[in-house]
C-alpha cells in the first residue's frame, strides 16, 4: 500500500518553500518524485504557438523528491510519518504514526 497519494495535503520540509503546505497533484513511484501544488516553481520560457502567440515566460512546478513532503495532520495542523495499520476486517489503512489520525 502507498504512504502517499494524490490529492493528500502535504508539508514541504527542505528546499525554499520549507514549511508551506499544499496539495499533491502527481507521483511518479518509479523516480520518488511528488508534484505539489504551487510548490517548487521555476521559471521556464515558451516559444509562441498557434494557441500562445506571444510567447514568453511562464511559471512551472518542478517535482520534489518524496521524502522532503510529510502528511498534515487535520488534528495538530502539523507534519507526521505515515504508518500502515491493518484493522479488525482485515483490510489496510494509512495512519499518521504521532497522533493516529486517519488519512482517507
Amino acid at each position: 500500500m502507498q504512504k502517499l497519494k494524490v490529492n493528500d495535503v502535504v508539508v514541504v520540509l527542505t528546499g525554499k518553500d520549507k514549511g508551506k503546505n499544499g496539495k499533491i497533484k502527481k507521483i511518479n513511484f518509479k523516480t520518488n518524485r511528488v508534484v505539489v501544488e504551487g510548490m517548487n516553481l521555476v521559471k521556464k520560457t515558451q516559444k509562441p504557438t498557434q494557441q500562445n502567440q506571444q510567447g514568453g515566460i511562464v511559471d512551472q512546478e518542478q517535482s520534489l523528491h518524496i521524502s522532503n513532503v510529510n502528511p498534515l495532520s487535520t488534528k495538530t495542523g502539523k507534519a507526521g510519518r505515515v504508518k500502515i495499520a491493518k484493522s479488525k476486517d482485515g483490510k489496510n489503512s494509512r495512519i499518521l504514526a504521532k497522533c493516529k489520525t486517519a488519512l482517507k
